[in-house]
């Protein structure tokens, strides 16, 4: 059955009329993710914040709607909101539920925003809404409820939905597991049939792409250590090693400084053929746009050799980014002192179908084993597997081309993105019988992570209507 056109201009009136204080007043809560947040307790920001979305849920019109804010003894918030199927409806017949999924906690600024800009002092420009969390991924209840909302009219109706709305994705979700535990009885017997994350991206604005594919991730936490206090650099420097030299030493086990080639063997994985061949479609289709811009200085070169080897380096092969580091004075700080530590934590990006327990069972044995110069070496390492998603049944393949030739106006994509959403591995692992429908509005400009992020709220609105005609065509 093909999308209904008029499906599109309600989902605008949805979005106009009543997405926009409350993702307003959502915007203005600082409720970052526990990993930046470390008294998120105390703060509060992340139960009001769910306290906020959950009331907007109960004002939507969805007849025997249940929305409950759930917690559990010192962990972060969810927000469930349990639908039972649209009168009349013949979709989702097969009597399994389908799963919703986003998150609140958001990204701390990262960076200096634009003048003008205020990450926690939401700002419309056209068809822009600026605030940190508003695309990552404040806007996803809205959405989940709104697309169910519009299925309810469609001839198919809709079945059973539970939209599930944790607050510690940034963190990794790292209490998601307690709470897919907890929560396991409402999602029926089997798990639900169709999994709908919106937490993922899009390369352009102008058609519904799928996420077929996430890197995992292991995060790491290396310390180095060679006095007790520092000394001045004229009395020790040439002696006493330098810490930043044995944190170097201890990264070059891993990464090959010159080419940023990954050294150990359980951190690779052979990129499966489907996806070599989604890859080259994307990439035959979109050329170097296949690749979303970076803000690069002038000159830079980018590793690999073309499109397709940049879109499979960025998609299934590991990377080490170094993302934090403690002990080293700002510049202008900074004395001659031989410092008596160093800590960093890396991001180690992992292929889909690697093993992130092996792999991070093996860099903790890396990284600890015969510490250079004899410093001490303390290792803290997490790891979360990637996801690689089982074929789409044909029925999901025909609703998504006909909701993104309906609502996008051109056919569907599918890509590789190269984060991680732990949830998707956990419940491929729980339910390794679901179909899974992975996107998103992350697309050019929305800059999730960093400074200035942003909502396009045209996709935001296709993307709606595009989920109501997946939810009219559950099987």
């Amino acid at each position: 059955m093909g999308a209904d056109p008029a499906v599109l201009e309600k989902a605008g009136e949805l979005v106009e009329t009543t997405w926009m204080a409350p993702l307003d007043a959502y915007t203005r809560v600082p409720c970052l993710s526990p990993d930046f947040d470390t008294e998120w307790q105390e703060s509060g920001h992340l139960a009001r914040a769910a306290e906020l979305l959950a009331a907007w849920a109960r004002s939507r019109s969805l007849p025997g709607a249940a929305v409950d804010v759930v917690g559990l003894p010192g962990l972060t918030p969810v927000i469930l909101v349990d639908i039972p199927p649209s009168s009349g409806s013949t979709a989702g017949r097969a009597g399994k539920a389908t799963l919703l999924y986003g998150h609140l906690d958001k990204q701390p600024p990262l960076g200096k925003w634009r003048e003008g800009l205020d990450p926690f002092v939401p700002l419309r420009e056209g068809d822009r809404l600026y605030g940190r969390g508003v695309a990552d991924d404040g806007y996803s209840i809205f959405a989940a409820l709104g697309a169910v909302e519009l299925a309810s009219g469609l001839p198919g109706g809709h079945g059973r939905c539970v939209v599930i709305i944790e607050a510690s994705e940034e963190s990794g979700s790292p209490h998601l597991r307690a709470y897919l535990d907890e929560l396991d009885h409402r999602l029926g017997p089997g798990g639900p049939g169709l999994v709908v994350c919106l937490d993922s991206g899009c390369l352009s604005y102008d058609r519904l792409w799928t996420t077929t594919s996430l890197r995992g991730i292991v995060a790491a936490t290396i310390r180095v250590d060679v006095l007790s206090e520092g000394v001045h650099s004229g009395s020790a420097g040439g002696v006493v090693p330098s810490s930043f030299r044995v944190l170097r030493q201890l990264l070059s086990r891993i990464e090959d400084e010159r080419t940023g080639e990954i050294r150990l063997p359980e951190l690779l994985a052979e990129v499966p053929a489907r996806r070599r061949r989604e890859a080259e479609e994307l990439v035959d289709t979109l050329g170097d746009r296949a690749l979303e811009a970076f803000p690069t200085v002038p000159g830079l070169r980018l590793e690999g050799s073309d499109p397709l080897e940049r879109v499979l380096r960025r998609s299934w092969s590991p990377s080490l980014a170094f993302v934090g580091i403690d002990g080293v004075p700002a510049v202008q700080d900074g004395g001659n002192v031989l410092r008596p530590f160093t800590a960093c934590k890396i991001a180690m990006r992992l292929p889909p179908s690697a093993d992130a327990g092996r792999a991070a069972d093996r860099l903790r044995e890396v990284l600890l084993g015969d510490p250079p110069e004899g410093a001490r070496v303390t290792v803290e390492v997490t790891g979360e597997r990637g996801f690689d998603a089982p074929p789409a049944a044909g029925w999901l393949e025909r609703a998504i081309e006909d909701a993104s030739r309906a609502y996008f106006g051109g056919p569907s994509g599918k890509l590789g993105e190269g984060g991680t959403i732990p949830f998707l591995s956990t419940l491929l692992e729980r339910f390794p019988e679901a179909q899974f429908l992975v996107t998103g509005v992350l697309g050019e400009g929305s800059n999730a992570h960093g400074p200035n992020e942003m909502l396009h709220l045209p996709t935001a609105k296709r993307l709606t209507a595009s989920v109501a005609h997946v939810l009219s065509q559950v099987p």
